[in-house]
């Protein structure tokens, strides 16, 4: 398999997992969330991956959050179901099921805790590779692995006979375009073309997508996509400055974590002002409930002219925690 085995490009939601206040699965929220994201034009969902907190769920709620993504996309556009996990055989267990029930592909990064070496990463990959005939998206994640794919181990793993995609979310943007004008003839590659520097990039040297954090902007998002795409290269750039101004308001560099709350805890209190069915975060995270912090957070919201639009269609109701 190589990038020509799937059609995999543009704006992808990285699907928050809706919790209770009680700590229990949402799963009406989740259906609604991503009826809404299908609804704003994105071109395809993660599912499970670092926003959908998978590491506090169980195995089979993993599958039920699978399951239930994937009944109500309902093939309206791709689903790549994150895997992560401590083994490739936990992996391949995780990917035969998400594969059963419909997903176009499944994601993992190298073994979270373990910092294996280099050649352990490509094994393991391989392992994987073996175990289950599916299109693959490796996922550079430093900040949860505590190791890095650089551009010449992702040479050697874009070589993998299932890998078809990198999502590269390293904090090191030098790096990751190193990476991408490597590898992109080989894989799609996902990662921070949407910004000034990052779009001039993706003209000269090629690029696939952006997986976001789920999708603050809504239809914006994706239509970034669709004006490069387009050729429409200055509307494409509105939309990448007006990202660049927000986004370190409420992100701290890398993207890993929140300037209030951890990067999920923070998203999913955006979220509640803008009306999109988020809930809450499950431990080990922890909500925003400081009234000072949240505050905050409602007044970066309402002084961005497309997100307050959108906060006051919804009514700037809260949406998920109370469900």
């Amino acid at each position: 398999m190589n990038r020509d085995d799937v059609t995999w490009a543009g704006y992808w939601a990285a699907v928050p997992t809706p919790f209770h206040a009680d700590g229990s699965l949402a799963p009406e929220l989740l259906t609604r969330l991503v009826e809404w994201y299908v609804g704003q034009g994105v071109h395809g969902l993660v599912v499970n991956g670092t926003t959908g907190e998978w590491f506090s769920q169980t195995a089979d709620e993993r599958k039920q959050v699978a399951e239930v993504a994937l009944a109500a996309v309902a093939g309206r556009v791709p689903v790549v179901v994150a895997c992560t996990s401590y083994t490739a055989e936990q992996v391949v267990d995780f990917a035969r099921h998400a594969i059963a029930v419909g997903a176009a592909g499944f994601a993992s990064t190298p073994p979270p805790y373990a910092k294996p070496f280099e050649d352990e990463i490509v094994a393991f990959y391989e392992d994987i590779s073996a175990g289950i005939d599916a299109p693959l998206m490796i996922y550079n994640w430093p900040h949860g692995t505590s190791v890095e794919i650089g551009t010449e181990l992702a040479r050697r793993l874009v070589e993998i006979p299932t890998a078809v995609a990198l999502k590269d979310s390293t904090p090191n943007a030098d790096q990751f375009f190193a990476t991408s004008r490597a590898v992109n003839d080989r894989v799609r590659v996902f990662g921070p073309y949407m910004s000034t520097y990052g779009y001039a990039q993706l003209r000269e040297h090629g690029g696939d997508g952006s997986v976001g954090g789920g999708s603050l902007y809504g239809a914006p998002d994706p239509a970034f996509w669709d004006a490069h795409w387009g050729g429409d290269h200055e509307a494409a750039l509105v939309h990448a400055r007006r990202t660049e101004e927000l986004f370190p308001k409420f992100w701290l560099p890398g993207g890993w974590a929140g300037q209030h709350g951890h990067y999920a805890s923070e998203l999913k209190a955006i979220m509640d002002v803008l009306g999109q069915p988020g809930g809450t975060v499950r431990r080990p995270r922890l909500p925003v409930t400081d009234p000072a912090k949240l505050a905050e957070i409602r007044r970066i919201v309402m002084e961005e002219p497309l997100l307050k639009a959108q906060a006051e269609a919804a009514g700037g109701a809260a949406t998920g925690a109370e469900a």
